[in-house]
């Protein structure tokens, strides 16, 4: 018997970093996302192999099932190794029928975006695992990997998301929205190719007074309903070029226009983890070789990205 099961990846257009403090965030799943399928069978075990957006393999890994059954995780061979036991070593804690000692599975798992893009190649295996397990997605990121969790409520939602932390992490407040300007066609995702280490960011960030930090928040809060509702593109731009400034101010740093596009004439934002990943950016079709010229060739328009 197989099983398969899917999530959607995720993009964060307002509210990063603030978020984890309860900001009220405007999060949009992506067309594209991964799947996972589990065929059962009489070995004993767990043989996993993941596959990227060119079908190519980019892990593999086997390991007994009976090993999940100990007081703490397998550690296996690799950092792949440790994170995904650890995940599926949670998941058991929290059901103890998800797996059988005596039984095998062959399982696969298929991106359909490039791995490194930063759409959720974690959280959507996460959530992917969870349906699989049936518990709850937010408790299993929280036991494994952490975070805010808005990227696991993009990984099960057909519509752009209003999402906010509660008291109880395993508990968010999850609302359908609309997100769907008329300046659409002017809204397009950039991939910048790099990775951001963003330790200084939050510890920035931390060090702000509580009293500030509501205060933002609200802010953060207010324009996160305004961007959701715009239908107006240069009020949009202005709406997200606050946003940008606020974050840039609470974390210490210059916004990625300032670093990168100073002389771009539209509005570019941060999304997510700031400096690394995807930025959104205002502009026409032809405004894009701008950023070509620069050597930023992955440019994908707001309508192929955004389920």
């Amino acid at each position: 018997m197989k099983q398969t099961f899917y999530s959607n990846g995720k993009l964060l257009l307002t509210g990063e970093y603030v978020v984890l403090d309860g900001a009220k965030a405007l999060a949009v799943p992506t067309k594209k996302g991964q799947s996972l399928s589990v065929t059962q069978n009489q070995s004993g075990l767990l043989t996993w192999n993941s596959f990227d957006c060119h079908n190519q393999t980019w892990y593999t890994t086997k390991i007994q099932v009976i090993d999940f059954f100990n007081t703490s995780p397998p550690l296996g061979n690799s950092k792949f190794d440790i994170t995904l036991f650890k995940i599926l070593w949670e998941a058991l804690q929290v059901n103890p029928s998800f797996l059988k000692k005596d039984t095998g599975y062959t399982i696969e798992t298929h991106l359909d975006f490039e791995r490194l893009w930063g759409l959720g190649t974690s959280s959507t295996l996460i959530n992917n695992i969870a349906q699989w397990a049936n518990i709850n997605p937010f408790e299993l990121l929280h036991k494994s990997f952490g975070g805010s969790g808005y990227d696991i409520a993009c990984a099960s939602a057909d519509t752009p998301i209003f999402y906010q932390l509660t008291k109880d992490k395993h508990l968010p407040n999850v609302s359908l929205t609309t997100f769907n300007p008329s300046f659409k066609s002017s809204l397009f995702f950039i991939y910048l190719k790099e990775k951001k280490d963003s330790k200084d960011a939050i510890k920035s960030y931390r060090s702000q007074s509580k009293e500030n930090l509501n205060t933002i928040i609200n802010k953060i809060n207010i324009l996160t309903e305004k961007i959701s509702k715009c239908d107006d593109l240069e009020i949009f731009k202005d709406l997200i070029t606050t946003h940008e400034n606020i974050i840039a101010q609470i974390l210490n740093t210059t916004t990625v226009k300032q670093d990168r596009f100073k002389d771009y004439p539209g509005v570019v934002k941060s999304l997510g983890g700031w400096g690394g990943d995807f930025v959104l950016v205002t502009g026409t079709k032809n405004d894009m070789s701008y950023f070509s010229e620069k050597g930023y060739h992955t440019i994908i328009p707001f309508t192929e990205m955004i389920l």
